[in-house]
């Protein structure tokens, strides 16, 4: 019978790796995410995993991504300078198609910038932060709960499309303690094995779903491994056409997936007349000052992104339709903002709430902003 235990959000996102079957954690310790590494130090030696130090945060996600071709479902974590120098890896497991989880708890930025305090300045960089043309899962928990099914969920993504999926939040959803009832067991998806004997086998040529199946590295088969355009044998190639076909497979199976993919909150949008679009720790002040507003008769509502990437347009597209009014609100400079104006296409008011001085969003703040409109060029540390 489970029980609810206080758990911390960091400490979730550990304990959900292990749930969904990770065995393998290579990592550099980075305030404000080094709680995970501490906790995966302890626990995946006790169950037949490994643990890894490595030198730096390009290390740590180059271990992982060798960890999982050994069969061994990894994941690494890290905060915002860490992040950066892990985009070139990032972008090699995509291409190279190996399934790996990528931890980001956010802080204040650019550079060292706030260690210790929450931000939510890595939104694009999640999505846009590796080059070339590619595509992205970024899912963003609100809760200590949510942090440990949404490591989970990224783990079978990832294992499902064979490719990196990050779990993005922020300082003070990583810090929380919250009372949380864990599952006694999870979902656990497993990569797909070859049915093709070893002498017959093409490592990227894709079924349906267009997803290749993947055989541990020592188990008979021979495969090639490069970052660059290959053909269906793994073997590189400059031919137009061949490169062309596997950028466009590589988006096609998050594309067809996306369906499954997207996920969001509506709260309380049925009959509002204002919404708020917010994600991470600021949908909680977000829901709070909603709540307060229906006390006072007013007819506020919440749209909460639980993945940012692949981008809910259809869900912001719906509440634009309904709402006279749709306030963004992040701890950064309108990250997202752009993004619910496209998706928005000029159907209501698009209207931001920003801050990026390492000070939460508050709900007292979201509320006086239901009453009075806002418009014009944002600006740090408020209203814009």
């Amino acid at each position: 019978m489970t029980t609810a235990q206080l758990i911390q959000g960091n400490e979730a996102c550990a304990l959900g790796a292990v749930a969904a079957g990770c065995r393998f954690y290579g990592g550099y310790p980075i305030t404000p995410s080094s709680e995970i590494a501490e906790f995966m130090a302890r626990r995946l030696p006790e169950i037949g995993g490994v643990f890894v130090q490595m030198e730096d945060e390009m290390a740590s996600l180059a271990a992982a991504i060798g960890a999982s071709v050994a069969g061994m479902k990894s994941m690494t974590a890290t905060s915002g300078p860490g992040f950066s120098l892990m985009q070139e890896h990032i972008g090699y497991a995509t291409m190279a198609e190996i399934p790996c989880v990528v931890v980001n708890v956010m802080r204040g930025g650019p550079s060292t910038g706030l260690p210790t305090s929450p931000a939510q300045g890595d939104v694009m960089q999640a999505r846009w932060g590796t080059h070339g043309d590619h595509p992205a899962i970024v899912l963003a928990p609100a809760s200590v709960g949510e942090v440990f099914d949404l490591t989970v969920r990224a783990f079978n993504l990832a294992e499902r499309l064979r490719m990196p999926v990050i779990v993005l939040y922020d300082e003070v959803i990583g810090h929380t303690r919250e009372s949380v009832t864990l599952p006694e067991a999870v979902d656990s998806w497993e990569r797909s094995a070859p049915s093709a004997p070893p002498d017959g086998f093409l490592p990227k040529a894709a079924g349906p779903d267009g997803v290749p199946t993947f055989p541990a590295f020592g188990e008979g088969y021979r495969f090639h491994i490069t970052g660059l355009t290959h053909d269906e044998r793994g073997l590189p190639t400059s031919e137009g056409p061949t490169a062309g076909a596997l950028l466009e497979r590589i988006h096609a199976k998050v594309d067809r997936a996306t369906d499954d993919i997207v996920a969001v909150e509506r709260f309380l949008l049925d009959d509002a007349e204002v919404a708020f679009f917010a994600y991470g720790v600021v949908a909680r002040a977000a829901k709070a000052a909603v709540m307060q507003a229906r006390e006072r008769g007013l007819r506020v509502g919440l749209l909460r992104p639980i993945s940012l990437w692949p981008f809910p347009t259809e869900a912001v597209a719906a509440a634009a339709g309904t709402v006279e009014r749709l306030i963004v609100a992040e701890m950064n400079l309108g990250q997202m903002t752009h993004e619910v104006e496209r998706a928005a296409a000029g159907a209501t008011t698009v209207a931001r709430h920003l801050r990026a001085d390492g000070e939460p969003i508050t709900p007292e703040e979201l509320l006086d902003l239901v009453a009075t409109p806002v418009s014009g060029r944002p600006v740090p540390g408020g209203t814009s």
